[in-house]
């Protein structure tokens, strides 16, 4: 059984960095102002589903492949920075359409996809393991206890983003405030790809 003192610094590892801004909380709150809370849980869904699968795929050692194996990451980070770049055109794209053709909503591979080629979560989940799996107690008992706390952490703390947006962006229907709307989640989603290019 993990010891309580590594419990508190997996929490105090996980949250801040699960709550703070990134390319996945953008496109939650972006998806919440697009499509409502309602609208967002299939994707979010298949974010928290991605959260989980690769917890266990580093926990179980891919995070050892990685270490040996530099360029898998800059791909990632390159596959990633495309990704974001596509949902932020979805975003630009909806904003030309009428109010007839709505952008379709965000799915559970799209979640998915999007933890998947998103580096921060990556290299968090890779620290998190690298840091808290003790190696005198059973691996497997180790990932699942701490790929489910840090699930809980990313359903918590990822639904504010998504309430957010969809509350704040709410009172703005008008086909023009729906049209700024998908020019400044494009801006935003853009701006976060670049960003992530760069390191």
């Amino acid at each position: 059984m993990i010891v309580m003192e590594t419990w508190i610094l997996i929490l105090g590892f996980s949250v801040p960095m699960v709550l703070s801004p990134g390319p996945g909380n953008t496109v939650l709150a972006a998806a919440g102002a697009k499509f409502g809370v309602r609208g967002t849980v299939p994707f979010w869904l298949g974010f928290e589903a991605a959260n989980l699968f690769w917890c266990l795929v580093y926990g179980l050692g891919l995070s050892e492949i990685f270490r040996q194996h530099p360029l898998l990451n800059q791909t990632m980070k390159w596959a990633g920075t495309i990704y974001i770049l596509y949902l932020a055109y979805g975003f630009l794209r909806s904003s030309a359409l009428s109010a007839r053709s709505e952008m379709r909503p965000l799915g559970i591979l799209d979640g998915f996809v999007s933890v998947s080629l998103n580096v921060k979560i990556h290299s968090m989940i890779l620290v998190m393991f690298s840091q808290f799996l003790n190696p005198a107690l059973p691996l497997l008992a180790q990932v699942i206890q701490i790929a489910i706390v840090f699930i809980l952490v990313c359903l918590a703390c990822h639904f504010p983003w998504i309430y957010a947006g969809q509350i704040i962006f709410s009172r703005f229907k008008t086909a023009r405030a729906m049209r700024i709307q998908g020019y400044l989640f494009a801006a935003c989603l853009a701006l976060v790809a670049l960003f992530a290019a760069r390191f």
